[in-house]
């Protein structure tokens, strides 16, 4: 197993890492649209949030030799299902034809009063 850590997505706030490799696949922790490096924590609309976690999820993907085009599984925990459409059509802008397995997990509250949060398993390598 090898951690992953990079300052192109948030510094973790807790005992964890930003990605794991192990046998082919990085799996990535959870992110939330928070901007690297920048204390204030803009919420923003559901577009901007949804733009800027796979920023930093490609962020943390790139930092162990894979892109948002490997992925092979995305988690989605959304806190409001009225914004479902709305975070699909961002999503759907983003990953272009690539179309990994999926779950939608609506949850009542996310860290920071962000809307979306976003795990993926990705392979890396050959």
């Amino acid at each position: 197993m090898h951690p992953i850590s990079t300052s192109e997505a948030p510094t973790p706030a807790g005992h964890y890492s930003q990605a794991i490799v192990h046998n082919g696949c990085v799996y990535v922790a959870g992110q939330l649209p928070i901007v690297p490096g920048q204390k204030e924590h803009h919420v923003g609309s559901i577009e901007e949030q949804t733009k800027q976690v796979f920023a930093n999820i490609q962020g943390v993907l790139q930092a162990a030799g894979s892109d948002l085009s490997r992925m092979l599984q995305v988690t989605v925990y959304i806190s409001d299902m009225e914004l479902w459409g709305r975070f699909n059509a961002a999503y759907k802008t983003l990953m272009g034809d690539h179309k990994p397995a999926r779950a939608v997990v609506p949850v009542n509250a996310l860290h920071y009063g962000y809307h979306v949060e976003v795990q993926v398993i990705a392979a890396v390598g050959e």
